[in-house]
């Protein structure tokens, strides 16, 4: 295979596990308990089919959900983000918030995983999860660093867009002031609740 052609395949690979890692952390955000986790479980399931096909492997659903459960497991860290969603209300936002992280970083890994597998010349055959666990791990932390750093970029995008909507409340608070159809009192009430929210 030419290197250019290697690489166009390497980024194909790297796109489709960004797309699924970001599909995953939305996934990990539903507030009932074990449907995130079928949700999740799906997403990585269509990446590894888009891998797949990709990779030009024969796409094996059985085999695809056996692997996904061998390497992701139900490790401590995912049940327990699970067990906050149960508490009333903040259960249901810190859970979640936890659980796209680790959604994200655990659809990441086993991307990674199957990209070395499949650039090696493996093929569902001869996938041995037990020999690729340490990668996983590896790249589960990895990917919860990447997970965390796109989190924070949304909340970051949204208080600026939060900011945005807001200036421009305010710019038409003042033309409405300046147009006489606003008295200067009910300018101010105004302009306090839009400061204050």
């Amino acid at each position: 295979m030419s290197e250019n052609k290697f690489s166009n395949r390497t980024d194909s690979a790297n796109s489709i596990i960004k797309n699924h890692m970001i599909w995953s952390m939305g996934a990990g955000f539903i507030p009932v308990p074990i449907a995130d986790l079928f949700a999740v479980s799906a997403i990585q399931l269509d990446m590894i089919r888009q891998m797949c096909k990709l990779y030009e492997v024969d796409f094996k659903q059985t085999e695809g959900k056996a692997v996904i459960t061998a390497l992701t497991g139900s490790g401590l860290a995912r049940l327990g983000a699970r067990a906050v969603k149960f508490i009333p209300g903040v259960g249901s936002i810190l859970g979640g918030i936890t659980m796209s992280v680790l959604s994200g970083a655990s659809t990441f890994a086993l991307g990674e995983v199957f990209k070395k597998h499949f650039e090696t010349g493996g093929t569902f055959l001869d996938f041995d999860p037990g020999r690729l666990k340490n990668y996983y791990n590896e790249k589960f932390e990895k990917g919860k660093e990447m997970a965390a750093e796109l989190q924070k970029k949304n909340e970051t995008q949204a208080k600026t867009a939060d900011a945005s909507t807001a200036i421009d409340k305010l710019k038409d608070l003042v033309e409405m002031k300046q147009n006489g159809i606003l008295t200067e009192e009910e300018f101010e009430t105004m302009k306090k609740k839009i400061i204050e929210s």
